[in-house]
């Protein structure tokens, strides 16, 4: 995907061209917007999945969905290894700054496993779940500022504005600056010095982790009787 992706938008069209190491660039956003459609897809029917043994053991359910985004966190590491040796025949030069990626990971994975949350309590009853995610994400990954630049040319400027306080749109820049380039737009250079508007992803991210994991809780005693 990321080939036909990177000879398409990069070499084709060209929409990367202003923007130092474009193929890592890209790659970055890939890897980080795959890890959350591994994590929140596969919860969909995790639980569901596991009917048989829910009605046998009686265990916390939440380990259910905690186990398939532990997996991916390792596909994770795995993929940064693949961006690693990108970065290095593109010659990418790493700075202190490049520790920031943990704690811009540990975002990702507090945002993923909410939604994942959301959606594995919700599949238990509304089995159509899957069909809107899959709506939902498609639109997401175009709505994200993956496959194009925030600085580009004629973007509307409320647009800008409206997709960074996005949690993926603001980890995902915020990762290509830290690893990749100082030229990727961030919530901060957007918004200037503003920083209580830097709160709203990150807030947003806590937000949906709690409501994610009170949901899923409300509903998980009755999970042995519905699936």
């Amino acid at each position: 995907m990321f080939t036909i992706l990177y000879f398409v938008f990069v070499r084709f069209l060209k929409i990367s061209n202003d923007i130092p190491h474009p193929a890592v660039y890209l790659l970055l956003g890939i890897v980080l917007w795959n890890y959350f459609i591994e994590v929140t897809t596969g919860s969909v029917a995790a639980i569901v999945g596991k009917s048989d043994l829910l009605r046998k053991i009686n265990f916390p359910k939440y380990v259910i969905v905690l186990a398939g985004s532990l997996s991916a966190l390792i596909n994770l590491l795995f993929n940064f290894v693949v961006i690693a040796v990108f970065m290095i025949f593109n010659h990418v030069h790493l700075t202190t700054s490049a520790l920031l990626i943990f704690p811009l990971i540990a975002e990702l994975f507090v945002v993923s496993i909410g939604v994942a949350f959301i959606l594995s309590a919700l599949f238990v009853r509304l089995r159509d779940v899957t069909y809107i995610w899959d709506i939902i994400v498609q639109a997401g990954f175009y709505a994200t500022p993956i496959l194009y630049l925030l600085s580009r040319p004629g973007l509307p400027e409320i647009f800008k504005k409206l997709s960074i306080l996005n949690p993926l749109a603001q980890i995902i820049q915020d990762a290509r600056y830290v690893l990749v380039t100082k030229q990727s737009i961030t919530i901060s250079q957007i918004y200037g010095g503003d920083k209580i508007i830097w709160l709203i992803p990150i807030g947003l991210s806590l937000l949906i982790v709690i409501i994610g994991g009170a949901y899923f809780r409300s509903q998980s005693k009755y999970f042995a009787e519905e699936v």
